[in-house]
């Protein structure tokens, strides 16, 4: 009987002292992980927040983590967080992960799939660009055609899309980048029309002189055309 008491005793002792050391363990990662994010240290609160979710899983947990392996331009390890499933309920945090990422993998239609859910939970002109951008990327012109419009349509002057063909990314007014995905999807549309999308280019060009894709696609029509005459 004896042994029995000093047994259940032993367990009792060291579950508190489990208790204790995995509490002192998330106080001592949270600290950590607060000082970390305090320095800017991206590596060190992707770590932190990693024992922290080891210790105390949470959802919530595992989309920043995501978003942290996204900002990092570690794609792969944010998918493997929170997955590439399509989740209507999943938070706008965690699709956005999804859609950059699996954007950024080349996997356009899985990406479109998570853009699609994004609009419906934010929707905003940025998002209507990426899903404007794939959609041209897949062949999907008619359809492109309704995000530019919602763009175009609620696009303010002082918001800007960025481009990165250079070795210097820039920034254009974001009504010139959807004029822009607007002359892609008509001359796509009719092959034989130069005339349309080369005057969109043109009225991209009035919104943002400095576009440097603009004026090379619209050169490249121009030629086409003389080259058809």
């Amino acid at each position: 009987m004896k042994k029995i008491v000093f047994l259940i005793a032993f367990i009792a002792a060291s579950v508190g002292g489990y208790a204790q050391t995995n509490s002192e363990l998330l106080n001592h990662y949270e600290k950590f992980y607060k000082q970390m994010k305090l320095q800017g240290d991206l590596q060190g609160s992707i770590n932190a927040l990693t024992h922290i979710i080891v210790l105390e899983p949470s959802q919530a947990r595992k989309d920043t983590l995501a978003y942290y392996y996204l900002s990092a331009n570690q794609f792969v390890q944010a998918l493997n967080v929170i997955g590439i499933e399509k989740d209507e309920n999943a938070s706008a945090i965690a699709v956005e992960v999804k859609a950059a990422s699996l954007k950024s993998l080349n996997q356009g239609e899985k990406a479109l799939e998570q853009y699609e859910i994004l609009f419906k939970k934010e929707p905003s002109i940025y998002v209507a660009y990426e899903l404007a951008d794939l959609k041209t990327q897949l062949g999907k012109f008619n359809e492109a055609m309704v995000n530019i419009e919602y763009g175009l349509k609620n696009s303010k002057d002082e918001d800007k899309i960025g481009f990165y063909e250079t070795q210097q990314p820039y920034e254009v007014n974001a009504k010139a980048a959807f004029l822009y995905q607007k002359a892609i999807s008509q001359f796509s549309l009719n092959k034989e029309d130069f005339d349309t999308p080369i005057n969109t280019l043109k009225e991209a060009l009035i919104e943002d002189p400095n576009f440097s894709l603009a004026k090379t696609i619209k050169q490249a029509l121009l030629q086409k055309k003389a080259g058809v005459n």
